[in-house]
């Protein structure tokens, strides 16, 4: 599996393949046939091509996401030419896989190469005792592209293992194992904490994205 911050990079430099960061906001896509990406996140494009919403591919996967609220809506985009994508200004991260799965929360994703395959499962190892936890996750050989809020950071989870607070783990490979830790500490009642501090526990050779926020901030109750 191959990724690249834009960090690493000139402006516009193209990656192999034919996704490629026009800058660290907005991927640019080198279009031949079609391509699955967040709906509403095409800002411009040159060339000739067609959008249409993506299905859930089944009523299997429908009830997944009407039952998990994992995932977000797609869009199918055919035709040829240059297709500029990009969604609130977000930081965005490449990944290239070859014969080989990536686990994503759903809605850090912004496009991919449409014969990746994609399903949506449980977290390995964060049963109900963990609320639940569903991600999707994509397979096969081709390019992701995934948005974060700021720049990331990439663990390799074969050094250690590895404790990533469950709204900041964006993105890691398939194969790792997953568990949950739990701390009860009496700082976690301060601020958006529910008194109970979950970490998702990562083992194994692989690595996982954290992005550098913990998601939206929940706004102040009123009464």
């Amino acid at each position: 599996m191959r990724s690249a911050f834009f960090g690493n990079m000139d402006q516009g430099q193209q990656l192999p393949g034919h996704f490629a960061l026009q800058n660290s906001k907005m991927l640019r896509v080198h279009l031949n046939g079609d391509v699955l990406a967040r709906q509403g996140s095409m800002v411009a494009f040159q060339g000739q091509m067609d959008f249409d919403y993506e299905g859930a591919g089944g009523i299997g996967k429908f009830m997944k996401k009407a039952l998990t609220g994992e995932g977000v809506p797609t869009m199918r985009v055919k035709g040829q030419g240059l297709l500029f994508l990009a969604h609130d200004a977000d930081d965005i991260h490449l990944f290239y896989l070859e014969n080989e799965g990536i686990t994503v929360n759903g809605s850090n994703i912004l496009a991919y190469d449409a014969h990746l395959q994609s399903d949506i499962q449980r977290v390995q190892g964060a049963g109900i005792a963990a609320g639940g936890l569903f991600n999707t996750t994509l397979t096969g050989t081709g390019w992701v592209a995934l948005t974060t809020h700021g720049t990331p950071v990439m663990l390799d989870c074969g050094r250690a293992p590895t404790f990533v607070d469950g709204q900041s783990a964006v993105a890691w490979s398939s194969h790792l194992q997953v568990g949950v830790n739990r701390t009860f500490k009496i700082g976690a009642l301060i601020g958006r904490g529910s008194g109970e501090a979950m970490q998702l526990a990562f083992q194994g050779q692989g690595f996982v994205l954290v992005q550098a926020s913990e998601g939206p901030t929940v706004p102040p109750h009123t009464h």
